[in-house]
């Protein structure tokens, strides 16, 4: 498919909506990026769980791809001026069936590199082909984190022990994250996911409130030098409104 750009957004009231799948996300982009993404021009930063998921009994988890591309497309189609973006793990990205997300299942074969660039573009892809040849792709920009929210808690393993008074860790947590080019290349099994690894060490973990303390302690500046793919990410959207 070749995409193309329509007529010129206006950028002087940047909106932007960042659909996300669980309370984790959903306070990571309203206590913390949003003020961050302020700086650079936006005059709207919110998140959106996707999938009704605060109406289901176990909050949170990828929904079905057919559901999120309801979501992404009603939302661009309801505000013509906004840029809409994901922030999905790759970690139990549904690969198969009614609710395989695109590019997911390829992936998996793809050296680590291109496994998250590979869906975004299949993403990128199919919301274009839903809303025809005159929508602006420029509009909606995936992210599939790699490989779970948790990983990016791996970017300071000092300042992660501390922020959950669990000092004790960080040597623990360092060794972790040794075994890694980037804490984003922390693995995906059942085992050992990075959020898998944390409970092995601290079974009670509450992630929404002990991830959030972490990524306040820790710091963007860190995380973005850390996890080269969250920094390409967060990097398209602080130039967006500036474009």
């Amino acid at each position: 498919m070749k995409l193309v750009e329509d007529q010129k957004v206006s950028k002087s009231m940047a909106r932007l909506l960042i659909h996300v799948e669980g309370e984790t996300e959903e306070s990571f982009i309203n206590d913390i990026l949003r003020s961050h993404l302020y700086k650079f021009g936006y005059s709207s930063v919110s998140a959106r769980l996707i999938g009704n998921a605060r109406q289901r009994d176990r909050r949170g988890g990828i929904r079905a791809w057919k559901t999120v591309r309801k979501d992404i497309i009603n939302h661009l189609k309801e505000d013509s001026e906004c840029l809409s973006t994901t922030m999905v793990d790759f970690y139990a990205l549904p690969q198969t069936g009614d609710g395989a997300w695109p590019g997911r299942a390829e992936a998996g074969k793809l050296e680590f590199s291109k496994k998250a660039t590979s869906i975004e573009s299949a993403l990128l892809e199919d919301v274009c082909n839903e809303l025809g040849r005159e929508f602006n792709y420029k509009r909606f920009i995936p992210f599939i984190m790699m490989h779970e929210f948790e990983g990016l808690l791996f970017s300071d393993t000092d300042k992660f022990g501390l922020s959950i008074g669990r000092t004790d860790l960080s040597l623990k947590f360092k060794a972790i994250r040794n075994q890694f080019k980037t804490p984003e290349e922390i693995n995906d099994s059942p085992i050992t996911a990075p959020s898998k690894r944390i409970k092995g060490l601290i079974p009670n973990y509450e992630k929404p409130i002990l991830g959030i303390l972490a990524i306040l302690e820790i710091g963007l500046d860190t995380i973005r030098k850390e996890c080269p793919h969250f920094k390409q990410w967060l990097e398209q959207l602080e130039q967006w409104p500036r474009n």
